[in-house]
């Protein structure tokens, strides 16, 4: 069984555009590249939003990495990104069957980004579910971190 996969990359700044126009835009922060598969539910993301919200990953006054995003007022860009269920095993051409269905994805994708501004209490600024996105970011450190449920659900 696969679970719910976030990639976090800390960065200074991040946006994403649409058809050429910026429809979403952050500061410091974390920009969430969010992927869902068969399995995946609410309470899976209940736990991902808990784990991303209390992580450390900014560098306090001594470079030491002991900071979290409320210490650094940081930030989310939330993005929809099914290809994380990218099949790579045969062929040349991705398989992506191991994605959830849009529908449900995009339902799993709307609450996730709506707990994690309840339980920030900061306002998440997302990309377009579906849409041709390009998404341009300037990493802080670089700092990235593969966040798999199956790893945080035992």
């Amino acid at each position: 069984m696969k679970f719910m996969k976030v990639i976090l990359q800390t960065v200074n700044s991040a946006n994403v555009k649409v058809l050429g126009n910026v429809v979403a835009t952050i500061g410091k922060g974390y920009l969430l590249l969010v992927g869902f598969t068969d399995g995946d539910n609410k309470e899976i993301c209940d736990v991902l939003v808990d784990k991303i919200l209390k992580l450390r990953t900014f560098s306090d006054d001594h470079g030491l990495i002991n900071l979290s995003l409320e210490d650094v007022n940081g930030q989310i860009l939330s993005v929809s990104q099914f290809t994380l269920y990218a099949d790579t095993t045969k062929g040349r051409r991705p398989s992506f069957t191991h994605a959830l269905n849009p529908h449900d994805a995009q339902d799993l994708y709307e609450y996730f980004n709506a707990e994690l501004e309840q339980k920030s209490g900061k306002s998440v600024s997302t990309g377009i579910f579906g849409a041709d996105m390009k998404v341009e970011s300037i990493n802080d450190g670089p700092f990235t971190l593969i966040l798999d449920s199956k790893e945080l659900i035992k």
